[in-house]
């Protein structure tokens, strides 16, 4: 009798998994078939018979059947946490972007910034005055030629935070740059991003709760931004 209870145990695991994949492989070839768009992830969801796909950059979330989906923000009604926007926020590929930590760092901001931008100048000044923070800065080339070669010039620099806020907060212009080192694919990186994103013009600032801005903002509504539960503009 043991015996035969352990045999149906496996088999009743060995089911779920079965299930389990079977779920996973009908959403991933819905989205696929359907949508005809490039699956990176599936997961399951918070929400029972749910699932979370990253297809093309994009979050969705797909019904175990892959008969329905939606696109848009999932919330946590508990925290008020914008689920969505966490995670697209950690698919942004960093490694791209320039990296500045004052503090502990643990106010995380990324920002869309051209060189010649004005009103990136501005922000560029308000965030060395913040403490605590971390800002990913990727260089989004819009403004024209000079932009570019400014922007190579910077992400080229021994110091790509030195060079971007020497330039940005106080006009000192960046050097040549390492010798050998071609920012030409990293650029057209973050241009793809940038339009896949939608974003139009600088500045643009992005934060882990979805509370994202266009265009500049004054210090005091980025440090509310931080904390704020529901989405900005």
């Amino acid at each position: 009798m043991k015996r035969w209870f352990a045999l149906l145990s496996l088999i009743f695991a060995a089911s779920l998994v079965h299930a389990a994949e079977s779920g996973e492989a009908v959403v991933r070839k819905a989205v696929e078939d359907k949508l005809h768009a490039r699956v990176e992830k599936v997961a399951k969801s918070p929400v029972a018979g749910l699932y979370e796909v990253v297809a093309d950059g994009q979050v969705l979330y797909v019904d175990d059947k892959g008969a329905y989906f939606f696109h848009g923000n999932l919330f946590e009604i508990k925290s008020m946490k914008n689920l969505t926007a966490e995670k697209k926020f950690s698919l942004l590929p960093l490694d791209l972007a320039i990296k500045t930590v004052r503090g502990s760092g643990k106010n995380v901001v990324v920002t869309f910034e051209d060189p010649n931008c004005g009103y990136c100048k501005k922000l560029a000044k308000d965030l060395q005055k913040m403490s605590d923070v971390t800002v990913y800065t990727f260089l989004y080339a819009v403004l024209g030629e000079d932009s570019v070669a400014k922007s190579k010039a910077i992400w080229c620099a021994a110091d790509r935070s030195k060079a971007w806020n020497d330039w940005m907060a106080s006009g000192v212009a960046p050097g040549a740059g390492t010798k050998g080192c071609d920012a030409t694919m990293t650029l057209n990186r973050v241009m793809d991003l940038g339009q896949q994103l939608g974003i139009r013009g600088t500045p643009y600032l992005m934060f882990a709760n979805g509370n994202n801005a266009s265009g500049y903002i004054p210090l005091p509504e980025i440090e509310k931004r931080f904390t704020q539960a529901m989405p900005g503009v």
